[in-house]
């Protein structure tokens, strides 16, 4: 899972920037939702407390290791393992994987996590794009989340899981 997150990452980012950058809204909000999807999938199949914060840091050490720090730099430790550490608390109140509110809710709370550290750490944004920027990450974990519980029901559905 760790290494589809990664892989998925490169292919969407660029994409969604053809959105995003018209907008002004930093582009990692909006394509956020789409590869942390598997992250809560991670959790929905796993059902492990833990599993997310270690694929979180392993992603983030594969990032630093490969030199891939992008406009974040060393920051890049935090906006991936703080992240996961949310989606974490989320699962400990709300571990129903069966529910498509749980996986939008981990993947939202996810991403508005990542948005709000590379706002202020990274791109230090006023008030109002910073704002934009969390609306635009809620809505793309929103929907990275219905996808992860589309895929956990196909998944459950081949009785793969």
């Amino acid at each position: 899972m760790s290494a589809l997150g990664l892989a998925i990452k490169p292919v969407v980012t660029p994409i969604v920037h053809l959105v995003s950058a018209p907008l002004l809204i930093p582009g990692g909000s909006l394509a956020g939702g789409l590869y942390m999807l598997w992250m809560v999938l991670l959790l929905a199949i796993v059902k492990k407390t833990g599993v997310a914060l270690l694929m979180g840091i392993t992603q983030a050490f594969v990032m630093v290791g490969l030199g891939y720090f992008g406009s974040h730099g060393a920051v890049s430790l935090i906006s991936y393992t703080l992240p996961a550490l949310v989606m974490e608390l989320l699962w400990l109140m709300f571990h129903d994987p069966q529910k498509p509110a749980t996986h939008c809710l981990l993947n939202a709370g996810a991403n508005i996590t990542g948005a709000l550290i590379v706002t202020l750490l990274v791109m230090r944004l006023p008030l109002l794009p910073a704002l934009l920027s969390l609306i635009a990450a809620a809505i793309s974990g929103i929907i990275g989340g219905i996808l992860s519980w589309k895929i956990f029901l196909e998944l459950k559905k081949y009785r793969l899981i």
